[in-house]
C-alpha cells in the first residue's frame, strides 16, 4: 500500500502544500508548532473515521476558512484510488474517485496507517479511558465489524443509562439482556485482537529495545472468563444484576466493556508502575509494530507508517534499531523530527526529506 501524491488545503494552519512522497522513507523536519504533524493527521484521516489527535471537527479546519480538503491518491494491489475528504465544522465528507461515501465500511481498507505519537506514550501512564480507545481503534482498523458492534453497544448503554435515571424503571430488563448481548460481542472482538497482538509483541520489543524483558498484554475483561461469545453474553448478564443496585443509585452502568482495562506488562510486572521511560516508549512502539504485523496479515498488504515527533520519543540506541529494522522491510514511512535526523538519514536508503516552515512544504532532495 503506498500513498502516492497528497494535497491538503485549509486545514489547520496548513493552506496549500502538495506532496509526492518518496516510496520508502519520508523525512518532514521543522520546528515545533509549523504543522509537521497536521500532515501526518491529514493523511491518516484519509482512511480513518476519526483523528488520532481530536473529535472536534472545528479544529481541522483553519481559521477563518469554512472547510479543510485532504486529497490522496493511494496504490493498494496493483489499484489506484483518488481519496478525498472534506472536513467542515458541522460534519465531513468522503469520495472513493468522485463517488460519495455513506458507509465506513466503503472507506474501510482503502489507505491503512498506523500512527505513533506522544499521546500513545502517554497512554501507558493515564487512566484506562485512553487505553480502550487506543484499543477501539485498533480493533477497528483490522475488523470493520467490530465498529457496528461497538456503536449498537453505545447505543444500548445509552438508553439503559436513561432508564437507570429516570424514576419509571419499565423495560430496563429488556435493555439490560440487550446490553448483555451486544457487549459479549465487543469483548469477543476485543479478546480475539488482543491474543493476535500478544502473539507478535515480544519480537517487535526485543527488536526496537534491544533488551531480553518478557513483555506481554493483556485483556480481561472485569466479570468475565468465557472466551466464547454465549458465554461472555451470561457471565455480563450475571454482571449487570449484581451492579443494578448500584447502577441505580448511581443513575449509570458501572461496569462492563465500557469500563474495561488494557494492562501492559514486562517481566510480569505492570509497564505503568515498574516501566522506565524507555521501556514504555519501546513497548508501545512495538504494539504499534505488532498492529501493522496484523494488518499486514488482514489485508495482504503492509500499511502506512506514521512516526510523530521521533527526536523526542526514542534515544539514539533505539531509533538506530527501529530504523535498521524497517529498513528491512516494505513499508511506506512518515517521520516528523525537529531537526534532518542523522541517525535516520544514515540509516535509510533514498530518503525524502521536507522542510516545513509555517505551515509550508519545501522537498530538500531524498
Amino acid at each position: 500500500m503506498r500513498l502516492c501524491s497528497v494535497a491538503v488545503a485549509d486545514f489547520r494552519n496548513i493552506s496549500s502544500i502538495t506532496v509526492e512522497p518518496g516510496h520508502h522513507f519520508n523525512l518532514l523536519y521543522g520546528r515545533n508548532g509549523q504543522g509537521k504533524t497536521n500532515i501526518l493527521e491529514a493523511i491518516y484521516l484519509l482512511g480513518s473515521p476519526r483523528s488520532f489527535r481530536t473529535s472536534r471537527l472545528p479544529e481541522l479546519v483553519k481559521h477563518g476558512k469554512q472547510q479543510a480538503q485532504v486529497q490522496g491518491r493511494v496504490s493498494s494491489s496493483g489499484i489506484e484510488n483518488v481519496l478525498r475528504l472534506v472536513v467542515e465544522p458541522v460534519g465531513r465528507k468522503v469520495e472513493i474517485d468522485g463517488k460519495a461515501v455513506h458507509k465506513a465500511s466503503e472507506l474501510h481498507g482503502k489507505l491503512n496507517a498506523v500512527v505513533f505519537s506522544p499521546d500513545d506514550t502517554g497512554m501507558v501512564r493515564t487512566g484506562p479511558e485512553s487505553r480502550r480507545r487506543y484499543l477501539d481503534r485498533a480493533v477497528y482498523m483490522g475488523d470493520i465489524g467490530y465498529l457496528h458492534c461497538w456503536h449498537a453497544y453505545q447505543r444500548i448503554l445509552k438508553q439503559r443509562n436513561h432508564l437507570l435515571k429516570s424514576a419509571d424503571k419499565t423495560g430496563l430488563d429488556i435493555w439490560t439482556e440487550k446490553l448483555a448481548e451486544a457487549g459479549a460481542e465487543v469483548i469477543e472482538r476485543r479478546l480475539r485482537f488482543v491474543a493476535v497482538l500478544d502473539g507478535k509483541l515480544q519480537k517487535y520489543y526485543a527488536t526496537i529495545s534491544g533488551d531480553s524483558e518478557t513483555s506481554r498484554l493483556s485483556y480481561q475483561p472485569d466479570g468475565v472468563v468465557s472466551s466464547e461469545r454465549e458465554g461472555i453474553r451470561d457471565e455480563l448478564l450475571e454482571l449487570f444484576k449484581r451492579h443494578q443496585r448500584s447502577d441505580e443509585r448511581y443513575g449509570t452502568t458501572t461496569a462492563g466493556p465500557h469500563r474495561d482495562d488494557l494492562t501492559f506488562i514486562l517481566d510480569e510486572r505492570h509497564l505503568k508502575a515498574f516501566g522506565s521511560q524507555g521501556q514504555q516508549k519501546s513497548f508501545v512502539l512495538a504494539l504499534k509494530m505488532a498492529e501493522m504485523d496484523n494488518l499486514h496479515d488482514t489485508f495482504g498488504e503492509a500499511p502506512l507508517l506514521l512516526l510523530d515527533d521521533m527526536s523526542s520519543e526514542l534515544d539514539a540506541q533505539r531509533n538506530h534499531n527501529l530504523m535498521e529494522f524497517l529498513t528491512t522491510r516494505n513499508i511506506q514511512v512518515f517521520i516528523t523530527t525537529t531537526e534532518r535526523s542523522p541517525v535516520l538519514l544514515a540509516t535509510a536508503p533514498h530518503c525524502a526529506v521536507f522542510r516545513i516552515e509555517g505551515g509550508n512544504l519545501t522537498f530538500e532532495g531524498s
